[in-house]
């Protein structure tokens, strides 16, 4: 049995008391406090200076400085951890937007503000000298500043623990989420190879003809969503009986994320154990959503999730994922000949013969056989 050292993400519910409660609030709030601060500071002294700071200089400005400042003192009150990797987080921040400059895109993306307003909320605490227990008999874990707090441990982990990140959901829902370095058993071998199309009316389909229906989700909940979104509508702001309708909104919101991605699971690892190389076509999801006729159904479907799936899944059990280049025609090309028909640029062309070989050709069963055979010769895998 082959095994590889991976990195892996366990996230739990957590119940935590009234004074729990508020101490991971106050966390979150110096969190938020922090980044903007350095925030203001690194651009103030850009206008000013010319200059820029480091995380390094961040970090200890903030532990030399904010915090010895009386003002500023309920900084000490929280866990230290969570301060760094916030100005940890502002550095990257920064370091992609210039990255995003020097690539010549025209959203670039420079940081912004945190918003107290924001419903979901975070912070990340690191593993050292034993500050985070897991005890999977009682269902609890021991975090900074925290002590213990109840959880609910639905499945076991062995492995060290890297860092826990503590969130709160628009739902009003605490999770605590470990990332761990585990020993993953690498899934059987073998040598098929699979290509897949992805599409709307079926979730996708597959070079050896099979067909994944997608769940539509989201059309299953419209009408229970659109009536709590008009109640919601109805209130003023402010008031209490909104806030309660807005989380009935933000779980319902959060039933249908948990339905996708659970269904999106069952199926990128179905496609992980039986194959070892995993074809698919590089779309342009961004550029397809602008078209409002399909920008919901596209949405619905999760296609970004299903490859991001792919790409760590297929990285774990050492097989390969590789994306076509998105503009192969693979809908037009006749996977026995060749031949390219322009007509299914139409997309309500579902089924058509080809002229030079006479193949009926099924539209999406023949742009994934396409893209299988583009990608493995790509791969170098066949001549």
């Amino acid at each position: 049995m082959e095994t590889k050292t991976v990195i892996k993400g366990y996230k739990y519910r957590i119940y935590p008391t009234k004074e729990q409660e508020i101490q991971i609030s106050k966390t979150f709030g110096c969190c938020r406090f922090v980044y903007n601060q350095l925030l203001a500071k690194k651009i103030e002294l850009y206008k000013t200076e010319q200059k820029s700071l480091s995380k390094t200089d961040c970090n200890n400005y903030c532990n030399q400085v904010l915090k010895k400042q009386e003002e500023y003192k309920w900084l000490k009150e929280v866990d230290k951890f969570a301060l760094t990797n916030s100005i940890y987080n502002l550095d990257s921040a920064y370091q992609n937007f210039f990255r995003r400059v020097k690539q010549g895109s025209d959203k670039a993306g420079f940081p912004k503000f945190k918003s107290k307003k924001d419903n979901r909320q975070s912070y990340r605490t690191n593993f050292t000298n034993d500050n985070i227990k897991v005890d999977f008999e009682n269902n609890k874990i021991q975090l900074p500043k925290l002590k213990w707090i109840e959880c609910r441990l639905h499945r076991e982990f062995k492995g060290k623990i890297l860092f826990a990140t503590i969130s709160k959901t628009p739902s009003e829902k605490y999770f605590v989420s470990f990332n761990v370095e585990v020993e993953h058993i690498v899934s059987s071998k073998n040598d098929y190879a699979i290509g897949i199309d992805l599409g709307i009316k079926d979730l996708l389909i597959t070079s050896d003809g099979e067909v994944i229906n997608n769940e539509k989700t989201t059309y299953k909940y419209e009408k229970r969503l659109a009536k709590l979104q008009r109640k919601l509508a109805k209130k003023k702001k402010g008031n209490k009986n909104r806030n309660k309708q807005r989380v009935k909104v933000a779980r319902l919101h959060e039933k249908i994320t948990n339905i996708r991605k659970d269904n999106l699971h069952q199926t990128s690892k179905q496609i992980i154990n039986e194959n070892k190389v995993v074809i698919c076509e590089d779309l342009n999801i961004k550029g397809m959503v602008k078209n409002h006729n399909l920008a919901k159904s596209i949405h619905d479907c999760g296609w970004g999730e299903l490859t991001r799936q792919l790409k760590y899944k297929t990285n774990w059990n050492n097989k390969i994922y590789y994306e076509v280049n998105r503009y192969f025609p693979s809908s037009q090309l006749c996977n026995k000949c060749g031949y390219k028909n322009t007509d299914t640029k139409n997309l309500n062309i579902r089924f058509w013969i080809c002229p030079e070989c006479n193949t009926e050709h099924d539209r999406d069963e023949n742009a994934a056989i396409n893209i299988l055979n583009q990608g493995l010769k790509d791969l170098g895998l066949v001549s």
